[in-house]
């Protein structure tokens, strides 16, 4: 963070305010499956000159001069990726993945066509139809299908509401769900009903790449991935046209192109264009593929532990990096045990769980992941003692219960959490994990 030098000269207060950062990143343990910390080198991109430039348009078409370099970078992203993920066509200029998702539906749908995805309670996600307040759901017609109690998918329950529905696209992704997809059966199910599939694997992409979860690209027609996840990159998003998509439609990578610029976006933001080119190169390392797998072995053992510990997890346990812990067994809330963990310096995020009987504000899930973790270099012996954290601090706080009185929650999580940064144990556990987490680098790249 050489360039903090510069900005304390210019703005203490916000060099500071990062520098605080800084510590509080080295001092916990980031368990939330959607975030990671990038390379030096991909920070080093990132706070490039190339962030000055202005590049609207397509390596060799842009509507701006002076774009000699930033062409080659684009160029370059655009062929590493390709050659990652064995794709014909990849647009690297989407800034996340939620305007990728819209700019698939932008270029390839018409207002009001019918759309299918899991359920946002499922463990889906808002873009995938989430009725009425998203995109998705707003300008199109939405059916969602969900996973059974026991939090597994059903796939003959799912096949079958596509025979009825007939979606125009059918969207497979997730934010929550732990399990392997079966791309060859989501192929066969869009077969019987003529439409066309969309691969979501924001959070899996870096695994696909590093062999540790199944490629969609030999089944789907597009595939939509973010940067900033398991591929430890940038903040961004590529959308990529696969060889299926392209003999199904010759004109879908152009009409994708078409979408994100000018449909959607402006200008690409050439430093994480930069960034991206340098994650997708870390991630053609053989390095990358053993730390892909680790992050599912240390998954897959965090898992193990806690399940051992008399934790109830849904789907009971994971394939991938990402685990959902069901509370509903201890009767405390999502909100009070991820309180409770970050009072320890553990941080996740509360979740819904299959079916969950309690309001999305106040849900019965903890959601949580190896990917920073494994980052920074821990393994199986790790996860076992962070496993025995999880489970103190969850057996300290479950005896809170939600009021049913709904004008009483929001008061209620409020004087909890003061109380939680306040108990002893809590505190105690804290200063073991500080000490524990401080000897664990947090910058770590692929040399």
């Amino acid at each position: 963070m050489n360039n903090l030098k510069f900005i304390k000269k210019t703005d203490p207060q916000i060099a500071e305010l990062i520098n605080l950062e800084n510590k509080r990143q080295k001092e916990v343990l980031e368990m939330i499956p959607s975030e990671n910390y990038t390379s030096d080198a991909v920070l080093g991109a990132l706070g490039s000159t190339l962030t000055n430039k202005y590049s609207e348009g397509y390596p060799g078409h842009r509507y701006y001069q002076g774009n000699k370099y930033i062409d080659e970078i684009e160029t370059l992203a655009i062929e590493r990726c390709k050659k990652l993920f064995n794709v014909p066509h990849a647009n690297v200029q989407p800034y996340s993945g939620s305007p990728a998702n819209t700019a698939v539906y932008f270029a390839l749908l018409n207002p009001g066509d019918k759309i299918m995805g899991l359920k946002l309670s499922g463990g889906g996600h808002l873009t995938h139809g989430h009725p009425n307040v998203t995109f998705s759901g707003k300008y199109f017609t939405s059916v969602q299908f969900n996973v059974e109690p026991d939090g597994w998918l059903d796939m003959e329950k799912v096949a079958l509401l596509a025979k009825k529905e007939k979606p125009k696209m059918l969207v497979v992704g997730t934010t929550a769900y732990p399990r392997f997809f079966d791309w060859k059966k989501w192929r066969q199910i869009a077969d019987s009903v003529g439409a066309l599939l969309l691969a979501d694997i924001a959070h899996v992409a870096g695994l696909v790449v590093g062999g540790a979860y199944p490629s969609p690209v030999p089944y789907v027609d597009i595939v939509m991935f973010t940067t900033h996840k398991t591929i430890r990159g940038p903040r961004g998003a590529v959308l990529m046209v696969t060889d299926r998509g392209l003999k199904r439609d010759p004109d879908m990578g152009k009409k994708i192109d078409r979408a994100v610029f000018p449909g959607l976006s402006g200008g690409p933001h050439d430093n994480v264009t930069a960034a991206m080119a340098v994650c997708f190169k870390e991630a053609g390392t053989a390095a990358f593929k053993k730390y892909a797998k680790q992050i599912v072995k240390n998954a897959k053992t965090l898992s193990e532990t806690l399940i051992k510990n008399g934790l109830k997890l849904t789907t009971d346990g994971t394939d991938s990096h990402l685990i959902v812990i069901d509370l509903r067994p201890q009767q405390v809330i999502g909100n009070i045990v991820a309180e409770a963990l970050e009072a320890v310096n553990i941080v996740v995020n509360y979740n819904t769980v299959p079916h969950d009987q309690n309001p999305p504000m106040y849900p019965s899930g903890v959601r949580l992941g190896t990917p920073i973790v494994t980052t920074r270099g821990m393994k199986e012996k790790e996860m076992k003692q962070i496993g025995k954290w999880i489970v103190d601090v969850i057996k300290e706080v479950a005896h809170y219960r939600l009021p049913a009185e709904k004008e009483e929650r929001a008061k209620f999580v409020k004087k909890v959490k003061v109380e939680l940064w306040k108990n002893k144990k809590l505190g105690e556990i804290r200063k073991e994990i500080k000490k524990f987490a401080v000897k664990f680098p947090i910058f770590v790249g692929f040399e």
